[in-house]
């Protein structure tokens, strides 16, 4: 069993038992939420019946819980120009939630 969901912009291939890291989601640690925007499902895994949203599949949705919210890693920005006496560093971690696929729904 496979799906493509989309949330925070990105796309994301998934099964259940996946642990997978998404961008930031408002939801409390513990608690189930649903992706209701899923591009693509193959409920076999064989790959014969496979189902392409337009842009979206009505009927299919995936459940998940969420496990934990973190930051990445840290990454550095640095910015310089030449002979003009400009540099600047700039830090950034961004920011992540963990989620666990349980289920497809119908």
């Amino acid at each position: 069993m496979l799906a493509v969901i989309k949330t925070g912009g990105k796309q994301y291939l998934v099964s259940p038992g996946d642990k997978i890291k998404v961008e930031r989601l408002d939801e409390k640690e513990g608690k189930e939420i649903t992706f209701s925007e899923v591009l693509l499902c193959d409920k076999d895994g064989s790959g014969k019946k496979v189902e392409i949203g337009s842009p979206v599949i009505k009927d299919v949705k995936v459940k998940a819980k969420v496990l934990n919210h973190g930051k990445g890693e840290k990454l550095i920005i640095f910015k310089y120009k030449p002979k003009k006496r400009y540099k600047r560093k700039i830090g950034h971690r961004q920011q992540f939630t963990e989620i666990e696929i349980l289920e497809f729904k119908d």
